[in-house]
């Protein structure tokens, strides 16, 4: 698991899932909308591809050749309606099929582990992307890790737990959840299951 693609990489847990992945010495591929939102210190140590993950042939150009992919797709502080994470990673699983590749890791949310109408309605249409990608994802027939995480946060990393089909607690460090996403790859238990990550407190 030596070359890895990152989906979401230039935002709050994909920069520390990248940053991580490079640490490990992971070789990067990285999809971009815009050079501008990469940061500074990737610039030299990341292969980046400029493209949207609503076009197929991007998509393709960044998962051909690469060992396992990471899927971190977000809408930053945009909650209305979208189908851009669900469709975007119809897109990267469409791609993993052509290449070969079977291991992938996925961000969703721990909202999904609530009924839908325990969940606050500010979040009703991501909620429902979510459930999309997550459909997605089970029915793409290759070894995934669905990771739901609840609040992340802008906190140091500490210890955690992790729970298959419930969330641990209400919070996650993006620093942890960056590294998880990456160390789950290499940790077949985690394949084909529906994760709960927390910070213990």
């Amino acid at each position: 698991m030596n070359k890895l693609a990152i989906f979401g990489g230039t935002g709050m847990t994909g920069k520390c899932a990248v940053e991580y992945a490079l640490k490990k010495g992971k070789h990067v591929k990285m999809l971009i909308r815009n050079e501008s939102t990469l940061p500074e210190e990737f610039k030299s140590k990341v292969e980046v591809i400029q493209g949207d993950v609503l076009n197929q042939a991007d998509v393709d150009k960044v998962v051909e050749g690469v060992d396992g992919v990471v899927i971190i797709l977000g809408t930053r502080n945009d909650t209305s309606a979208t189908t851009v994470m669900s469709q975007g990673t119809k897109n990267i699983i469409q791609a993993m099929k052509k290449f070969g590749i079977t291991k992938f890791s996925a961000c969703m949310s721990s909202f999904l582990f609530m009924p839908p109408e325990a969940v606050p309605k500010v979040f009703h249409e991501i909620n429902a992307d979510h459930l999309r990608m997550l459909n997605i994802v089970k029915e793409s027939g290759l070894e995934y890790r669905a990771v739901l995480p609840p609040h992340i946060a802008d906190e140091p990393s500490a210890p955690f737990q992790v729970l298959y089909d419930k969330t641990p607690g209400r919070t996650i460090s993006k620093y942890d959840l960056g590294k998880f996403f990456i160390d789950c790859l290499e940790n077949d238990e985690h394949s084909g299951k529906v994760i709960g990550i927390a910070t213990i407190k």
